[in-house]
């Protein structure tokens, strides 16, 4: 009799053994994988603002020996960039200048260029086309234009197409495939009013959607807008606002012509004043005949610019437009050169 209960007692004792044995590995397993868990775990992503020094300290602080809260570590620095042409005094395209022959002032204090180049960037680009009625007969040579326009486009360019009438269509959304685009203008038809304003700020949304830091838009009409929503007011702030370069050909009736109207009158200061805003250019033409070579001279134009960079001194994000000069240091042997450049541009605020 004794001898069974002490064979109960060893069986429990050894039954209770295990389970020890098992919840006490449990626990120690439980925070070993928990751990494992913790620090297999990729680190959280770093918030919009964060330099990559961030992501150093979060790595730092999940391997540590102990849990710390990580510490953002923010760049407030803004970097400007503008596009610069360079001509001479037979308008042709001033190359190989250095960092040197330039001197850039922010409101009227010189700042320190600390980027510099002059290498063929990929661009994003928009064609806004004009298809209203007036453009019947000047269509085809504006077709040949747009042609001439893209043999100049680097391999890494991306295009999109805005056609406008009595109202503005995003006809090519971006694509890199230039033959959507002249294969649509193919199709074309001349009717209607001219919407130019609304179709500039259709195209200014559509680029919000570049995949390259330079951008610029080309403006092919032949008159001044009588069918747009937007003012020349919006407008024109609009496109301050944005960091996109705008280049125009204007194809108006010479200023004795009966059939120019009082639109058609104001387009080419309007599209100047445009274009002057951005550091682009506006070409007015009488002769429809000259369209494609000029759309070749603005690709070229874009393959041969200067792109200047600065930190501002003025480090207040107070959101306000300051304006930007750029001045030239005269290479010796050279005529007298001029520069185009984007007038200025919106501090951050934030």
């Amino acid at each position: 009799m004794r001898t069974r209960n002490w064979s109960r007692i060893l069986a429990s004792s050894v039954r209770y053994s295990r389970a020890l044995h098992i919840a006490v590995l449990g626990c120690v397993l439980g925070f070993t994988t928990g751990r494992f868990q913790q620090l297999s775990a990729s680190p959280p992503e770093p918030q919009a603002g964060e330099s990559t020094a961030s992501e150093g300290t979060h790595r730092a602080s999940a391997a540590g020996p102990r849990e710390r809260r990580p510490v953002d570590i923010r760049v407030d620095k803004t970097l400007v960039l503008i596009n610069v042409t360079v001509t001479d005094p037979l308008n042709r395209f001033v190359t190989g200048l250095e960092k040197e022959h330039f001197r850039l002032y922010e409101e009227k204090v010189e700042q320190e260029i600390t980027q510099f180049s002059s290498e063929d960037a990929p661009i994003s680009i928009g064609l806004v086309f004009d298809t209203s009625g007036s453009m019947g007969a000047k269509l085809q040579k504006s077709r040949q234009a747009a042609a001439e326009f893209f043999k100049t486009a680097n391999p890494a360019d991306e295009f999109f197409l805005v056609q406008f009438n009595d109202r503005p269509e995003l006809t090519v959304p971006f694509t890199t495939d230039t033959d959507k685009i002249q294969s649509a203008l193919t199709f074309t038809q001349s009717k209607g009013r001219t919407s130019l304003l609304d179709a500039v700020y259709l195209a200014m949304n559509e680029m919000k959607k570049a995949h390259n830091p330079r951008k610029a838009l080309l403006i092919i009409s032949d008159g001044g807008d009588n069918s747009s929503r937007y003012t020349e007011t919006e407008i024109k702030n609009r496109v301050r606002e944005a960091d996109v370069q705008m280049f125009s050909i204007g194809i108006f009736e010479s200023l004795s012509g009966r059939g120019r109207t009082p639109e058609e009158a104001a387009g080419p200061g309007l599209l100047n004043e445009l274009a002057e805003q951005t550091g682009g250019r506006e070409y007015a033409i009488e002769n429809v005949a000259e369209l494609p070579d000029i759309a070749a001279k603005i690709g070229i134009e874009l393959r041969n610019e200067y792109i200047l960079g600065y930190t501002p001194k003025n480090r207040e994000r107070d959101g306000k437009y300051r304006k930007v000069q750029v001045k030239l240091n005269q290479p010796r042997g050279l005529p007298p050169l001029k520069a185009y450049f984007r007038l200025g541009y919106y501090a951050p605020t934030q």
